[in-house]
């Protein structure tokens, strides 16, 4: 009679539940590696998109962008780059640039990237905007980021 108790017992196997578990654990593994691998990226971009604010304000206008940086400023797209030093210059290819837009102010403005250590470029940059009364507006940046404009 005893043997006939111990041959009717159940036993429960855990092989399919731990198979189960190793995938799922496999796979959020996964998941850390590629979330950790694109938030510690060396070179992080930045797109910078102009927007509007469903008032009809700037809807009809093209961006035009500009970058100030420490030593000077940057006109996308082409991306020539201009020093510091050379800002106000008669010949200057930045007031070319906005005499470009002033020409059509009706149908462009300008967006500025201003990085940190480019404070005072943007001051100079936007004093020559407004007296100029060309609508701007601007963004900051981090020092790092790679500035991509669309």
């Amino acid at each position: 009679m005893r043997r006939q108790l111990k041959s009717n017992k159940i036993e429960m196997e855990l092989f399919p539940f731990l198979s189960i578990l190793a995938c799922t654990i496999g796979s959020l593994i996964l998941l850390i590696i590629v979330i950790s691998t694109e938030t510690l990226n060396t070179n992080p971009e930045v797109t910078i998109i102009a927007k509007t604010d469903g008032k009809g304000i700037n809807q009809k206008k093209q961006p035009r962008y500009i970058e100030c940086k420490e030593d000077g400023v940057v006109i996308y797209p082409s991306q020539e780059f201009i020093p510091k030093n050379k800002l106000s210059n008669s010949d200057s290819k930045l007031l070319n640039f906005i005499a470009n837009i002033r020409a059509n102010k009706d149908k462009e403005y300008v967006i500025v990237a201003v990085r940190p250590k480019g404070i005072e470029v943007f001051q100079q940059v936007r004093d020559l905007i407004e007296k100029e009364k060309i609508d701007i507006g601007y963004e900051p940046i981090e020092e790092g980021w790679t500035l991509k404009v669309q």
